[in-house]
């Protein structure tokens, strides 16, 4: 087992004075999002209400005291002239969040704005009545709804090549696939306008417990979709028909994340492991089991589980963060079988890498978010060229190759 280290905390985001809300009203943070950029940063704090903070903090911020606080982010987002933080009422609970992708023909770096046309940076929220709330982050306003969800929409995940196509999971046991670049300019749409039948692409049914995660692959080629079952769900984005179920958990799944390449994909569950798997021949590649630290965790009181909350993948593809109910952060290598860094945290809900690496953001149940370091590493050429042939080669158009089988076996990570 490798010698385990720490990760610092940099940075802590508290709720500003909740306001007065109905009592049902959650504080958790069921979700923080970087958008693709990583210029903005979003966090459900709870009490319905999502802070949109633009990226990135100073360094000098950072490394200065965890108590941030929300009247101190706007007056230096002031005196940056810069964006500035915005809050977004929702008017209820806030469960999943998503940003959209710059289309590429839009990605030259000037301003975009929905009061033109499109595109615009767009924030979608999952809320605890079945809306879809849409928002432009660069002013804060609100768009329109999607209406079509039964009961809450737990998770968003935009396709990310800037097609606008939007997948949503429920606790109504559907995914939802919206496009929202229907019916033209979003902004001239007015607010809250219901759905249009151009924008619900497709239902996709199949699970029979809540859903609870959903992830479009970086190709935009396969949907993966957990629930409270045991089994994870692949979707082909082309014809939204179900391809196969991933079986190999013992208890209920609730995360999972594909690969920079595509090439493998994570699922997360109460079971206590998280399971590698090649997404295209749906083996299983390896399984990494949370095991208690008791030196480092506190278990005076009976729960010694270590289930499962958030799993994802670091930005280039050679490490995974896991958060899970034994109150621990844990940063695993792709190579290894045991973590290589780990931290205690408090009550940790979800976890996101920024995407140009460097440190992940976590939520907590007191709506909470911090930011903790994380590896740095230079990826070797192997690893490069891995990963820049498996961006359009599947596993088995690698096999069909008249290369040496070491060399196949490396390509399909198959050499763990």
């Amino acid at each position: 087992c490798p010698a385990a280290e720490e990760p610092l905390l940099l940075a802590e985001l508290k709720p500003g004075r909740p306001q007065r809300y109905d009592w049902k009203s959650s504080c958790e943070t069921w979700s923080v999002a970087f958008s693709p950029d990583g210029s903005w940063f979003a966090w459900s704090q709870g009490h319905c209400v999502v802070k949109l903070i633009p990226w990135p903090l100073e360094e000098a911020e950072l490394c200065k005291s965890s108590e941030r606080k929300s009247r101190g982010g706007k007056a230096e987002a002031r005196s940056r002239g810069a964006a500035k933080e915005k809050t977004l009422e929702c008017g209820q609970i806030v469960w999943g969040l998503a940003f959209s992708a710059w289309p590429a023909a839009e990605a030259g770096g000037r301003e975009h704005t929905c009061a033109v046309s499109l595109p615009c940076l767009i924030l979608a929220t999952g809320l605890n009545d079945g809306q879809i709330k849409v928002w432009e982050v660069q002013t804060g306003h609100l768009l329109f709804s999607l209406l079509g969800h039964q009961d809450v929409v737990r998770d968003l995940s935009f396709a990310p090549n800037g097609s606008l196509i939007l997948v949503s999971a429920s606790r109504d046991k559907t995914l939802r696939v919206w496009d929202l670049s229907k019916d033209g300019c979003l902004s001239c749409l007015p607010l809250m306008t219901p759905v249009s039948p151009g924008r619900q692409v497709q239902v996709l049914s199949g699970h029979v417990q809540w859903v609870y995660c959903c992830s479009i692959s970086p190709d935009c080629s396969m949907l993966c979709s957990v629930a409270g079952e045991k089994t994870a769900l692949l979707w082909s984005m082309k014809s939204y028909t179900l391809i196969r179920r991933l079986k190999g958990h013992q208890s209920s799944v609730v995360s999972c994340d594909f690969s920079p390449d595509s090439a493998l994909l994570v699922t997360a569950s109460y079971d206590t492991c998280v399971i590698m798997w090649d997404p295209y021949t749906g083996e299983q590649l390896r399984t990494l089991r949370h095991v208690p630290l008791l030196s480092a965790v506190d278990y005076s009181s009976e729960v010694h589980t270590s289930s499962l909350r958030s799993v994802c993948f670091s930005p280039e593809g050679l490490y995974l963060a896991t958060v899970a109910d034994d109150r621990l952060l844990r940063i695993w290598a792709l190579e290894l079988r045991s973590p290589v860094a780990f931290a205690p945290m408090t009550n940790g809900l979800c976890c996101i890498y920024f995407p140009h690496g460097g440190f992940i953001a976590t939520g907590t149940r007191d709506g909470h978010v911090q930011f903790w370091t994380a590896p740095r590493v230079l990826s070797s050429l192997k690893h490069l060229c891995r990963k820049a042939l498996r961006t359009f080669l599947t596993t088995y158009q690698v096999l069909a190759l008249p290369i040496p089988k070491k060399l196949k076996e490396f390509l399909t990570y198959r050499t763990f």
